[in-house]
């Protein structure tokens, strides 16, 4: 529909009214810019060259601020949590694990040296290491034999599984000695790497990652969790002999564009070769079937492994390095925070044995153990030390002081839990009021010592209102369960009083 003459006259003056305030503002502009350069042509040097340092100083700032309102918070967010922290050094972890096995956690440790001696002797071999990884039956040990023709192969199982590794060793007519790890077929359950893949490609120089077409959703993460490790990839796609050359080259365009990784990834095409049963015709009507062999295409391929190690070859080390020194750092957190979740564990255990037993001849219920008592002040400081936390008898005691604010008022609900318990082991007679009490403490040792060990081992310290706070949820949890568990226990330590005694 057209617009009326009205709307149209008040459309042009409004743009005209824009026009004019817009060349007001850049005649201004310019007459304000003259002067100024008028002023500083009488200046001193100094003054100018400050001048234009305090201009450049605010065009930046201004820059960066208008960035920062454009930019979405969740992108910038996204950006930090992809900068990764530097990898930790070789002698960094030298030293930790010296530092484990002063602790006692020698097994614990062994994972993170193995690690290391494997790196020192692939550095001492002086060979390239290529991780072939792939979906499973897409032909990897087929292109792996069509590659390296006469390549020497041993299987090597991976240790803690029944899975297994083959790597094959080739020398290049370069002179290079290569090693193809060919792993087992990647499971695609959630589109996440296995652990045995995961590692033996952080150990790798390169990965070589086989498909058969386009990838899928499964695929495609699998792929960005390779690159994410920072090695360089050669994604290559298999069975091209089925393919036209416009085919492929359609898809491998469309490879490139769908994966993230820049310089680092080479799209090539490959074939391992195969044999075909074709039916041929006669002119007489006769058919018969001939086998055509169709030879391998691994050309594309070497010369993308040779490209990558032709470039730099310290570079290629210095990131397998790197890459295998966080493989080894992980290992030794995940055996530590293991260990030391097994030794606090023991610690809240014992200690709470202690305290039932401490409490087994109470007269009335009271805090006096959790606020300043032996027992709880010893079971601060040892599971303090396992976390490798500084705590001094200052904030140790400040702590159990606050804790037992938080526990007169639960302390009735947690008698008449522990009575409750205790019906369920009927002929207790006399002595149910102390095994009420004794029941009442064990909880409260149990629930403080696993707070507090859950705090030390999530934040590396100890911050008073966070674990005050999870010492109540911890109040809270499978009361009953743990009642009667506790009751069991005091009952089977009575037992063995009166046996003693006898």
């Amino acid at each position: 529909m057209r617009s009326s003459l009205p709307l149209r006259l008040l459309i042009a003056v409004g743009l005209s009214l824009g026009l004019a305030l817009l060349l007001l503002v850049v005649l201004y502009a310019t007459s304000i810019a003259f002067q100024v350069w008028d002023h500083l042509r009488q200046s001193p040097v100094w003054f100018v060259a400050l001048y234009a340092l305090g201009l450049a100083l605010l065009t930046g700032f201004g820059a960066r601020l208008i960035w920062r309102v454009l930019t979405p918070r969740r992108r910038r967010r996204a950006r930090r949590e992809a900068e990764s922290p530097p990898a930790p050094t070789e002698a960094e972890i030298r030293a930790r694990i010296e530092r484990a096995v002063s602790k006692g956690a020698v097994a614990e440790a062994e994972e993170a040296r193995q690690e290391l001696e494997e790196l020192a002797a692939r550095r001492e071999a002086g060979q390239i290491h290529v991780a072939l990884l792939g979906p499973v039956s897409t032909g990897k040990s087929s292109l792996v034999r069509a590659l390296l023709p006469g390549a020497t192969a041993a299987v090597s199982p991976v240790g803690g599984t029944t899975r297994e590794i083959t790597r094959y060793t080739w020398e290049s007519p370069a002179g290079d000695r290569l090693v193809i790890s060919d792993l087992p077929g990647l499971l695609e359950a959630d589109g996440t790497l296995d652990t045995v893949a995961r590692e033996e490609a952080l150990r790798a120089h390169l990965v070589v990652y086989l498909i058969e077409g386009d990838l899928t959703r499964d695929q495609l993460t699998a792929l960005h969790e390779v690159l994410a490790l920072g090695k360089p990839v050669v994604l290559a796609l298999g069975k091209s002999d089925l393919m036209s050359a416009q085919d492929q080259e359609t898809l491998r365009a469309r490879l490139a564009a769908r994966v993230a990784g820049g310089s680092r990834v080479d799209v090539v095409s490959v074939s391992a070769g195969a044999e075909r049963e074709l039916v041929r015709m006669h002119s007489d009507g006769r058919e018969d079937v001939v086998t055509r062999v169709i030879p391998p295409r691994t050309e594309e391929l070497a010369q993308a492994i040779q490209r990558r190690i032709d470039g730099d070859r310290k570079v290629l080390d210095g990131l397998r390095d790197a890459a295998v020194f966080v493989l080894a750092s992980r290992k030794l957190d995940e055996s530590l925070a293991t260990h030391r979740r097994t030794r606090a564990l023991e610690v809240v255990s014992s200690s709470t044995r202690k305290a039932i037993l401490g409490a087994m001849a109470a007269v009335s219920p009271g805090t006096d153990v959790v606020i300043q008592g032996y027992l709880g002040f010893q079971m601060l400081r040892g599971l303090a030390d396992i976390y490798e936390v500084p705590l001094s008898k200052v904030d140790v005691e400040r702590f159990l002081l606050n804790a037992s604010g938080r526990v007169n008022k639960t302390v009735p609900v947690l008698l008449a839990v522990a009575g409750n318990a205790l019906k369920a082991f009927p002929g207790v007679g006399t002595l149910t009021g102390g095994l009420v009490h004794a029941v009442a403490y064990g909880l409260l040792f149990d629930s403080l010592g696993r707070a507090v060990a859950d705090t030390l081992a999530s934040r590396g310290t100890l911050p008073e209102q966070v674990a005050l706070k999870t010492f109540e949820e911890r109040l809270s949890e499978d009361v009953e369960g743990r009642a009667r568990r506790l009751a069991k226990l005091a009952l089977a330590e009575v037992r063995l009083t009166r046996s003693t005694r006898s």
